[in-house]
């Protein structure tokens, strides 16, 4: 481990999360929409969640900190980092102090402490990677200036899309908080072996401000916040920037890189739905293949042969290095940056080290996945707090076992960081209660879910909120005197 050498391991001692709700089906969307349902479940997953009229990221997010406080008997005076990631904010002002306001208030009124005055409350944004950034400052904090205290990083994000667009069964809400301190319970991150990657490309995924114009909150709380996306070439950007990172960790860390692949027995990667980490880790695997030892060339071989491509051709595709952003045009945005390798890609599946180097690797927590959509920020680590749960139930983990995660921003960004987990590792991820995050849920019918979806309040849900955060109203003043236009009111209720 490369932080072995540092005089301080820095890393997660605990995880909690907070998921609204409501559910939708995807059976039932199938059938709605008139999509295929079996294509649905293999491409996307199960079902998802959606956030209700009283749910903002905010409010998400501060349910997830004080059941993080609550589960793991946090001192909230020890605290002294509070960082929200998310990519789904309203407010282009203020952030995680709406959090720890929240927070607070709910502290103090249990007869509690609040988080400390002195504590650092930035907001990281950058799409899905906003929380790894998050982790990251976080890690950098208590190593400096924040030493001997506590941080909690809060992953909280509302995926939205148009009704009838492709990203509909993709969407999802939720939020995960993150415990991070020196001597570490659950796993020590090791940043100093991690890799990054970034690259400019325009209209893979955005949230140009102009999308907000002239919405009315009059009936509902939420301001809608669909995406302007690209799917095809989301994908390939996912790919490349994914491929990018892991080379920066290969080479700080001087790995083989299909020896290393080989080696790990668990990944978390960012998961926008199911069949995007598959793909994104089976391509880097092939990768690996094409930079590796006579044995590793004859394995690609054979892929290349059963998929009718040229192994030398594949093998100077994945050398080659290109212009992915040369691809963000109309006509130009179903193309692959790498067409051999994603033909090659399809033999590969098909083979029996498919499951053994892709499926069996990304398996601990893939099941619970299937029924959460896509949580942007909190999609890892949701993931690795599902997993780590299973791998308690299963014991299918070990003190100092490296685990990889990778998150993912669109846009584009990555961060390739090693976990390894600590020796008590048990025992923190008994307090975890992911499992029991998800039990509670409403299902919903489709003029239910179609109310929601366009920012209405759906009939016939009984549903009352408890131990929760929830928004109480939105301002409408714009007085001379007083103006409070747009801000959220909240209200715990115990």
């Amino acid at each position: 481990m490369n932080q072995s050498s540092n005089k301080k391991l820095i890393g997660i001692s605990g995880l909690a999360a907070y998921l609204p709700p409501y559910r939708v089906w995807l059976e039932d969307w199938c059938d709605w929409s008139g999509n295929q349902w079996q294509k649905t479940r293999e491409i996307v997953g199960r079902s998802f969640r959606m956030r209700g009229p009283n749910h903002s990221v905010y409010t998400m997010a501060a349910n997830a900190v004080i059941r993080l406080i609550d589960q793991y008997d946090i001192d909230p005076a020890r605290v002294k980092f509070l960082g929200l990631g998310t990519e789904s904010s309203t407010d282009n002002s203020a952030g995680a102090i709406i959090i720890k306001g929240m927070v607070d208030e709910a502290l103090q009124a249990r007869g509690k402490a609040p988080i400390a005055r002195s504590c650092e409350v930035p907001e990281f944004k950058h799409a899905c990677l906003g929380g790894v950034y998050g982790m990251k400052g976080a890690i950098r904090h208590l190593a400096l200036d924040g030493a001997g205290g506590q941080a909690i990083v809060v992953c909280s994000d509302i995926a939205e899309y148009a009704r009838g667009s492709s990203g509909e069964p993709t969407q999802g809400a939720g939020a995960v908080a993150m415990l991070l301190e020196e001597d570490p319970q659950l796993a020590v991150v090791d940043l100093v072996g991690s890799g990054s990657a970034s690259d400019y490309r325009i209209m893979d995924f955005r949230k140009p401000m102009s999308r907000f114009c002239g919405q009315d909150r009059s009936e509902a709380h939420q301001v809608q916040d669909f995406p302007v996306f690209n799917g095809k070439y989301s994908t390939t950007c996912y790919i490349d920037e994914t491929l990018h990172a892991l080379n920066d960790m290969y080479d700080k860390r001087d790995l083989i890189a299909s020896d290393y692949l080989r080696s790990l027995r668990t990944l978390f990667l960012h998961r926008p739905y199911r069949r995007m980490p598959e793909t994104g880790w089976a391509v880097s695997y092939l990768f690996a293949l094409g930079q590796g030892n006579s044995e590793d060339r004859a394995e690609l071989a054979s892929y290349c042969y059963e998929a009718g491509v040229e192994v030398g051709a594949v093998i100077d595709e994945m050398a080659s290095k290109p212009d992915v952003t040369k691809l963000a045009e109309p006509n130009r945005l179903q193309y692959e940056a790498y067409p051999l390798t994603m033909a090659m890609l399809r033999a590969f599946r098909a083979s029996r080290h498919y499951r053994k180097e892709i499926l069996d690797k990304l398996r601990l927590g893939s099941d619970t996945m299937l029924d959460l959509g896509n949580l942007y920020t909190a999609a890892l680590p949701a993931w690795m707090a599902a997993g780590f749960e299973q791998a308690l139930d299963e014991n299918s983990l070990s003190p100092g076992e490296e685990v990889l995660t990778l998150g993912y921003g669109s846009g584009d960004a990555a961060e390739v960081i090693p976990f390894f987990m600590a020796d008590g590792w048990r025992d923190a991820a008994a307090k975890i209660q992911f499992a029991e995050a998800m039990k509670f849920a409403i299902d919903l019918d489709r003029q239910q879910y179609e109310a929601l979806h366009d920012g209405r309040r759906a009939g016939n849900l009984d549903y009352i909120p408890s131990n929760e955060f929830v928004i109480d109203r939105v301002g409408r003043s714009d007085d001379r005197h007083f103006t409070d236009l747009g801000i959220e009111y909240y209200r715990y209720i115990a």
